[in-house]
């Protein structure tokens, strides 16, 4: 299993090396933000939305002063409108209150923030801060499982099970290889096997 697994990874990693996010943001709250809205929506999406919001509001005092009614109005197509723009409001508060409007970079601090579970205090803390660390989103989780490399119900058993195979200095990466691959081809339905460089080892391939 651990050849499998060590194999799965030199493939991903030498086909997605130097991948990065597709989320467009020029600061660490503008991340925050972003990932927050990023829930059960696409990134392509998000960055449609940010494009508008964050040329007016990309500041914790900008996002109070814009307001709930008017945030919900901008981000309404990233879905669960309501809710992001509660989470976004209460975080903005608390950044300034607390942690004189800097996002922090302690990942114990980031999932007190409204909004902030694992996957968006992961994907804060290892693309802002540049810590180590693998957010486990759908794309992640999939995968993880399809490939055997990390089986789990929950996206923190998967995240625990990664963190043991993959090199701690290689984390942050691996979750880039693992999100682009699950994109251009792991996809949820009708994975692209035949295009797939891990056909030949994969243990769900359809074609051996």
């Amino acid at each position: 299993m651990k050849n499998l697994q060590a194999e799965e990874l030199k493939i991903l990693e030498e086909t997605y090396r130097g991948a990065i996010p597709e989320l467009k943001f020029d600061s660490e709250f503008e991340l925050l933000v972003a990932v927050i809205l990023s829930a059960q929506c696409t990134d392509k999406r998000v960055n449609q939305v940010t494009q508008i919001l964050f040329p007016i509001a990309n500041t914790p005092e900008k996002i109070l002063q814009l307001g709930q009614v008017e945030l919900e109005k901008i981000i309404k197509p990233c879905g669960y409108y309501h809710a992001k723009a509660k989470h976004i409001i209460g975080t903005a508060e608390i950044l300034l209150k607390n942690y004189s409007g800097k996002v922090p970079s302690d990942f114990a601090e980031l999932i007190k923030l409204p909004g902030v579970g694992r996957k968006t205090a992961n994907v804060v803390t290892s693309v802002a801060f540049k810590n180590p660390a693998i957010a486990v989103d759908t794309h992640v989780f999939r995968l993880s499982n399809r490939l055997n490399l990390s089986i789990g119900k929950t996206p923190l058993e998967v995240e625990l099970g990664l963190q043991k195979i993959i090199p701690r200095e290689k984390w942050s990466d691996a979750h880039h290889w693992l999100i682009w691959h699950g994109r251009e081809i792991c996809k949820a339905r009708n994975p692209k096997c035949a295009d797939c460089p891990l056909n030949k080892i994969c243990p769900s391939s359809t074609i051996k």
